[in-house]
């Protein structure tokens, strides 16, 4: 994977932080200078943070295990859902049901009755229903798309959180933390990065910052994939070896019975 350069995170304006008098005095060691009033991040420990955060990601997701995206926040959405999408990973940008991590069973029993309402309207026995119950399904079907369609294909709790913004998330981070699911996250100067196992000081309201760290992490993640995927055909060429040497020695094992006797 392409190293992240000092010149990426300071073009993208990943050290503007938060106002000084907004900051959360954890965050200090993450802290560069201040300048005008806005505190500014330490860029080298920015990237030291990416480093070991897309570590990380990549030995979660090369053992088969899935990381889910959160990012409610309207200049996160898009580009965090696009790269949840891409990589096929679950994502939440909509809002955060409380429960969502700590109460699976029951958002299991809604990802089900969304999968039924679509299943549903692909019969032709939808089409034979009256036009009033047709809308009151397909409104049904939008609600939940919109709150838990990125996590429609997750049949088991993710294996850790990526989260833009941990104090908006901040239930999110509260419900992951019960459940000892690790946590990376983009932390800016009025969060607590103590919080989070692998905190990536970062300003996390600007899109050209969330964007150059989310496609960063996504790229680690992709990686993982490809190493899971090599790792898979190795094993199963291994496999078909031994197959293919087991039934070549066969017949020489029966040859020494014949010649013995």
């Amino acid at each position: 994977m392409a190293n992240m350069e000092y010149k990426d995170l300071l073009d993208a304006g990943v050290h503007f932080g938060h106002l000084t008098r907004k900051w959360n005095p954890k965050i200090a060691p993450y802290v560069f200078m201040e300048r005008n009033g806005i505190h500014i991040i330490d860029l080298n420990k920015t990237l030291a943070s990416l480093d070991e955060a897309t570590h990380a990601v990549k030995n979660i997701v090369r053992s088969g295990r899935k990381i889910m995206f959160v990012a409610t926040k309207k200049q996160a959405q898009e580009v965090v859902s696009e790269e949840a999408k891409r990589l096929r990973m679950p994502y939440v940008t909509h809002r955060w049901l409380g429960g969502m991590l700590t109460n699976f069973s029951t958002i299991r029993k809604s990802l089900r009755k969304l999968s039924s309402i679509d299943k549903m309207m692909k019969e032709e026995a939808y089409q034979n229903l009256a036009k009033r119950e047709r809308l009151m399904m397909t409104r049904e079907k939008e609600k939940l798309e919109r709150v838990l369609g990125g996590i429609a294909d997750l049949s088991r709790l993710p294996a850790a959180l990526f989260v833009v913004d941990i104090k908006r998330e901040h239930i999110a981070i509260k419900e992951a933390q019960k459940l000892n699911i690790p946590i990376i996250a983009m932390v800016d100067t009025n969060s607590d990065p103590t919080q989070v196992e692998h905190p990536i000081p970062a300003n996390d309201d600007a899109f050209k910052s969330i964007s150059l760290i989310v496609k960063h992490v996504g790229k680690a993640i992709e990686e993982g994939l490809l190493e899971r995927k090599q790792q898979k055909e190795e094993a199963k060429l291994k496999e078909e070896e031994a197959k293919k040497k087991e039934v070549d020695e066969q017949p020489k094992e029966e040859k020494s019975e014949e010649s013995a006797s």
